[in-house]
């Protein structure tokens, strides 16, 4: 198993777009006993990528609670970048 930090850019390349939720439901099959499986790890984790260059932020909304909910993408150059040192 990869560490989460790689899954979470992994999972990013296969779907048009994420937010943290998102994320967090399409890995919790296998992530979800991590200590850093949470919201907070996870959107740090994305905000971190998109300083790096390997994602962008796509869009936001206001999720049920009223709370911004933050959606991140990864650009062909991201993509790109993240499976060349990444293997899958």
């Amino acid at each position: 198993m990869k560490p989460l930090n790689y899954a979470i850019l992994i999972h990013m390349t296969t779907v048009e777009e994420a937010c943290p939720e998102d994320v967090m439901e399409a890995l919790k099959g296998d992530y979800s006993t991590f200590k850093a499986f949470n919201k907070r790890d996870i959107l740090t984790a994305l905000m971190t990528a998109e300083a790096n260059g390997l994602l962008e932020e796509s869009r936001f909304d206001l999720d049920e609670g009223g709370n911004v909910r933050l959606y991140f993408r990864a650009n062909a150059q991201g993509a790109a970048t993240i499976k060349r040192y990444i293997r899958v």
